[in-house]
């Protein structure tokens, strides 16, 4: 088990992704509780990135529920046709918004998250699990780069799962 990251000392973030996916595979591999590895897995993303904040919400019956997570608190709860975690769990696919102001329904849990990116994850099945959510406090902040490699990070938990 890795008790220390290594990332690049660069601000080219396929750089850091590049570093980062094979880091939490080997981070994950061999244990199988969920919450563990998603807890692992947000604290990896918040000290390579520093993203705003970093999590999963997890689907429970009809809604999503909060699950581990890095930065302030957040939503507990999130309807599935509410916000950006929302629009991702039903379309089964990754959102980017440069301004989340300008996203119809998006749930402001903290006013200094600015930018949003949301990548759906699935079960073996094909199923949406889960989403793993991040915001920055910077507008635009994510690109094509973060959506490939957070649909990379995603895919190892569907591997799990």
């Amino acid at each position: 088990m890795a008790e220390t990251l290594f990332i690049p000392q660069t601000t080219d973030r396929q750089a850091i992704y590049d570093s980062l996916v094979p880091q939490i595979a080997a981070l994950v591999a061999g244990e199988t509780d969920l919450v563990a590895n998603l807890a692992n897995i947000a604290a990896a993303l918040k000290e390579a990135f520093g993203f705003f904040w970093v999590g999963f919400y997890l689907k429970k019956e009809n809604q999503l529920v909060l699950g581990p997570f890095q930065g302030p608190v957040a939503c507990t709860r999130i309807a599935f046709s509410k916000g950006v975690c929302g629009a991702a769990y039903v379309r089964k696919e990754t959102i980017v918004v440069p301004d989340v102001e300008q996203f119809p329904g998006h749930i402001a849990c903290s006013s200094a998250s600015k930018s949003e990116i949301v990548v759906p994850v699935f079960d073996r099945s094909g199923h949406v699990l889960m989403v793993l959510d991040v915001d920055s406090d910077q507008l635009n902040d994510f690109s094509e780069t973060d959506a490939s490699g957070l649909e990379q990070i995603a895919r190892l938990i569907t591997g799990f799962y």
